[in-house]
């Protein structure tokens, strides 16, 4: 754990910092200094162990690094972060807040769940809660296509599959979407009549293409993990998740980012053969073995009661998590706790944004303030203006399930040309 404290311009506040993939190192020391120029003091944590972010393999024979990783590390951090920040300035912490996006997103939404006296305000983005299922829906997209490699499109096919996306659904001709939940493409239309060529799909890969955008189902039709949002490019690898290769000197792409879900944390074997991977046979037994690394309890009601506040936000054009994930948690809250939960919890779902940050969309947002005048002030975020700093333009954000919807005048890129709709 590191710990930053302020030495002359305190604001009486903690702010504690997450992980991204498996952690092994304390790798967000740009949000540390962030908080740090706004007076916080802020902690940061390895989650027990060192490591690569993209390898499990501190959890081959270490269940208490396991436990670790999922939950305590976190909430341990900050009960000592506490202690002695107290000690250090001899008077109380009138706030604590939480900010953290992928692992990050998980550890706050895991913090909500099993530790709600720890936070005030949490800032949870892109959260990874669904750890093994999302993984576990990887490997089974991947090994498909090692295992039948004629089922991958090519760069020729995902240009054609995407190009058609844009052209149907971007209506503002910006070259993403700005509200892809409004949007829907019928992929059959792509699908090759009669002979096969490089401008269509077979049937095996329009069937890559579906699971791609529509997600992974077991054999029951179950649904396994959410689909990527329809404004999500394909790519010929299914994303950044198979860009870690699998093996010295073969070609298998298998990320062992989500690999070691299944080998290391499911099975404890690192010579487990992906050939043997069956997602209806496997899920349960790797869930069965640590399926308390994921934070899935929407019965949020003691966080709420002490007066937490719960920013959620998500990138529609995230390649590493879905955006359908983080719109499913937040729904499965609302159905938990019947009805509306506005007064404590918002999900901002940002167009064009990647995996917690850049994107063609308005990616740079001040979350930070937004959650203090929400818990300190009682002021909660009607929206946030997102800005793109690479093409200096302004939008909304507004409280999903609402959207930034263009005046139909003016400037796009000026954010007072847009005002926040219902859907």
């Amino acid at each position: 754990v590191e710990l930053w404290l302020p030495t002359v311009t305190w604001n009486n506040k903690f702010m504690a910092v997450g992980n991204g993939g498996w952690a092994g190192a304390i790798s967000v020391y740009s949000d540390m200094k962030a908080a740090l120029r706004r007076g916080y003091a802020t902690a940061a944590t390895d989650t027990g162990h060192t490591g690569s972010m993209f390898s499990g393999m501190f959890a081959l024979g270490h269940p208490e690094k396991v436990i670790d990783f999922a939950y305590r590390s976190i909430h341990l951090m900050t009960v000592r972060a506490k202690q002695i920040i107290d000690a250090h300035y001899q008077r109380k912490i009138n706030y604590s807040y939480y900010n953290g996006c992928s692992t990050g997103g998980r550890q706050g939404l895991m913090s909500a769940q099993r530790y709600p006296e720890d936070f005030d305000g949490i800032i949870a983005g892109a959260p990874a809660n669904r750890h093994i299922n999302m993984h576990v829906s990887s490997v089974t997209q991947i090994t498909r296509l090692l295992r039948d490699p004629a089922v991958a499109v090519t760069d020729t096919q995902a240009k054609l599959v995407n190009d058609a996306v844009l052209k149907q659904c971007d209506s503002l001709n910006e070259g993403f979407l700005n509200n892809p939940s409004q949007c829907s493409f019928d992929f059959s239309t792509l699908q090759c009549q009669g002979k096969i060529r490089e401008d269509c799909l077979t049937q095996d890969q329009l069937e890559t293409v579906l699971t791609f955008y529509n997600g992974v189902k077991n054999s029951k039709g179950e649904l396994i993990f959410s689909g990527s949002s329809i404004s999500n490019p394909i790519t010929p690898k299914l994303g950044s998740e198979t860009s870690r290769s699998y093996g010295e000197g073969t070609n298998e792409m298998l990320s062992l980012l989500v690999f070691d879900t299944v080998r290391i944390l499911g099975f404890q074997n690192p010579d487990y053969d992906w050939r043997n991977f069956n997602l209806d046979h496997d899920l349960p037994l790797i869930d069965a073995a640590a399926g308390f690394v994921d934070a899935v309890d929407p019965d949020l009601r003691a966080y709420q009661r002490r007066g937490g506040k719960l920013l959620l936000y998500h990138g529609w054009d995230d390649p590493a998590i879905t955006a359908e994930n983080t719109v499913y948690y937040y729904d499965s809250v609302l159905e938990e706790m019947a009805g509306d939960q506005s007064d404590w919890l918002r999900l901002f779902m940002v167009p064009g944004m990647g995996h917690c940050r850049d994107g063609k969309g308005p990616h740079s947002f001040d979350k930070i303030t937004a959650l203090e005048q929400w818990r300190e002030q009682d002021i909660a975020p009607e929206l946030i203006l997102g800005v793109n700093p690479e093409s200096a333009s302004q939008r909304p954000l507004c409280p999903y399930p609402q959207y930034a919807r263009y005046d139909g005048t003016g400037d796009l890129r000026f954010g007072g040309n847009w005002s926040c709709a219902a859907p």
